[in-house]
């Protein structure tokens, strides 16, 4: 399966007997690759329903080919979240009905989560400091640039603090450099690919979020689990897993000052941050509970 598989009779053909052969009513399809030519199959087959699920709150692009797909031949579409829901018509509100667009929440197995066993510290902090952690792939997308100018502002307020920045990937040396050029390498730890999320979520007191977007943050949910406040940006998703002034603070996008006013007052007010904390494993083992996710899921497809 590539790109280009639509665009071989005999593939649709072979994906086309695959689902007669097994009596498939309904189908999920998760990339926009694979649209390419299940949605084609299926219709030959006479699939009852085709359910694109989309993941990422990125509008769907008004293409000749996407309009063609959208009207004729996807039935539903799933998304993730609200945003992402939101996002599906921003280039072409009538490229799909909105009425046939369902959100149900990724979920998350609370009670393996809770269970699941750790090792902190990723980090040992000294008396005094407060730890803020941060865990994703080192992308344009995640922004941690961001977080080093955050932490340069928090330096310049003479804040006993440390940053850990979790993951791998194409910005880590361009990261590391800024970070030479900031001269915050006595706040700021590069640990490398997490294999535990709760290794370093449990090695901190606050878990920061700077994504340009999210199609649902996962990561927010386990911080939440782990009773740490959040603070992220007021963009994408992260409404819909951070209550603001609840479980977390929500900022203007790229705001370093504000987004450094809330990190200064929490590890000023240590009830505050351990009630957040509460408040968001609450929120987070009812709102993003898999056993609930999973029943909304089986009625969808059933219905």
């Amino acid at each position: 399966m590539t790109n280009q598989s639509f665009l071989n009779p005999f593939a649709i053909n072979e994906v086309k007997n695959i689902l007669k052969e097994n009596n498939i009513d309904v189908i999920i399809i998760n990339l926009s690759r694979d649209l390419k030519i299940a949605a084609l199959a299926a219709k030959k087959a006479g699939l009852d329903r085709v359910i694109y699920r989309r993941g990422s709150a990125i509008p769907i692009k008004n293409k000749f080919l996407n309009r063609y797909y959208f009207k004729n031949l996807v039935t539903d579409i799933l998304a993730n979240s609200q945003a992402t829901k939101e996002t599906v018509l921003v280039n072409n509100s009538n490229l799909f009905p909105r009425e046939k667009i369902e959100v149900i929440y990724n979920g998350l197995d609370i009670e393996a989560f809770i269970q699941k066993a750790y090792t902190p510290p990723i980090y040992k902090k000294a008396e005094g400091e407060f730890v803020l952690t941060n865990l994703g792939r080192l992308e344009n997308q995640k922004n941690q640039k961001f977080l080093l100018h955050l932490a340069k502002e928090l330096k310049s307020r003479n804040l006993n603090f440390k940053l850990i920045i979790g993951g791998e990937g194409s910005l880590k040396n361009e990261l590391q450099k800024l970070s030479d050029e900031l001269n915050i390498n006595d706040v700021v730890l590069f640990p490398g690919f997490i294999e535990n999320p709760k290794d370093l979520m449990y090695s901190g007191d606050l878990f920061v979020l700077s994504s340009f977007w999210e199609g649902f943050g996962y990561v927010l949910a386990e911080a939440s689990l782990c009773r740490k406040p959040i603070i992220a940006f007021d963009i994408s998703s992260n409404p819909e897993v951070v209550k603001d002034n609840e479980t977390g603070f929500l900022t203007p996008l790229n705001d370093v000052k504000l987004f450094a006013d809330k990190v200064d007052f929490l590890s000023n007010n240590k009830e505050k941050t351990k009630s957040m904390g509460e408040a968001g494993f609450n929120f987070a083992s009812t709102t993003f509970n898999s056993k609930i996710t999973l029943a909304k899921i089986e009625e969808y497809l059933l219905k």
